[in-house]
């Protein structure tokens, strides 16, 4: 089992800025995956970002060049600095946690983000 909690959501202005954590805990492997994804209100779940544990990331589109994830895997914590924030990023941000081979994955309880003025 893996638990994730996320944390630094919050109410925002456009053009703002605010950075999401997610420390895991529990039985994480070396080979992972960690990732950012967001669900606005009446949406699918979509992806933001995800950072592999070889060293690899990828952005969703609408996001690359204002946000960046990172991760420290010694605190088993993955990052997301979110610059440029748009009210078209509020949304409720979840973190999830997978395995790279078995494909067995985990997801936070999420943390709400609104960009408004």
């Amino acid at each position: 089992q893996v638990q994730l909690v996320e944390s630094g959501g919050g109410l925002v202005q456009p053009g703002g800025s605010l950075r999401l954590s997610c420390v895991a805990s529990g039985n994480i492997i070396n080979m992972n995956s960690m990732g950012w994804y967001r669900q606005p209100p009446g949406k699918e779940r979509e992806l933001v970002a995800r950072s592999i544990s070889t060293g690899s990331t990828n952005y969703a589109d609408s996001v690359r060049g204002r946000f960046t994830i990172s991760r420290d895997n010694a605190k088993k914590t993955v990052y997301l600095q979110m610059n440029s924030l748009k009210p078209e990023d509020s949304a409720v941000y979840y973190c999830k946690y997978s395995e790279i081979f078995s494909g067995i994955y985990y997801w936070g309880k999420g943390t709400l983000v609104t960009v408004s003025s």
